[in-house]
């Protein structure tokens, strides 16, 4: 395993000098879940949520969040993404929706944590939004699924 990039031998937290890195062309992938009751699921199938289309709204708050990211956590890098696109679709078994992010750029630096977010900001919106008619849900399985450019090469899960 390698040493954690952002602590300096002094023990404090930097944000990484990427300025010696050659700027590739970088993608990474995410998803994640929300977990919900098949009736709330009916409902945004049949566009009868309270607060109107739920699926545009957070894959269009997912992508917002993309581009957030620097602004939300601390030591990541400011990216000029080239394309952030977000999928929500109802799981196969009706028990929620799936989250899907690609994100893309050409820099110095990866975008994985972009794609996480704009999986997670997706996801905080779905659970927004549907919040009014159900309790139960809950966030999971959020994580990166794959990432290429860089040094370090592709990575698939």
């Amino acid at each position: 395993m390698n040493s954690l990039s952002h602590i300096g031998g002094d023990g404090r937290a930097h944000m990484v000098d990427v300025s010696e890195k050659a700027a590739t062309a970088r993608v990474a992938t995410a998803r994640g879940r929300l977990i919900c009751a098949a009736q709330t699921v009916a409902i945004v199938r049949d566009g009868k949520a309270p607060k109107g289309a739920v699926i545009t709204t957070a894959e269009l708050a997912g992508i917002m969040g993309a581009k957030r990211t620097a602004d939300l956590i601390p030591l990541c890098h400011p990216l000029a993404l080239s394309k952030v696109e977000v999928k929500i679709t109802p799981t196969d078994d009706g028990a929620g929706f799936d989250i899907e992010a690609i994100v893309k750029t050409t820099g110095p630096t990866g975008v994985e944590m972009e794609a996480l977010t704009a999986v997670s900001v997706a996801g905080l919106t779905l659970y927004d939004m549907l919040k009014a008619v159900d309790k139960t849900m809950r966030l999971e399985a959020i994580e990166v699924t794959s990432k290429s450019g860089g040094k370090s090469g592709d990575w698939t899960v």
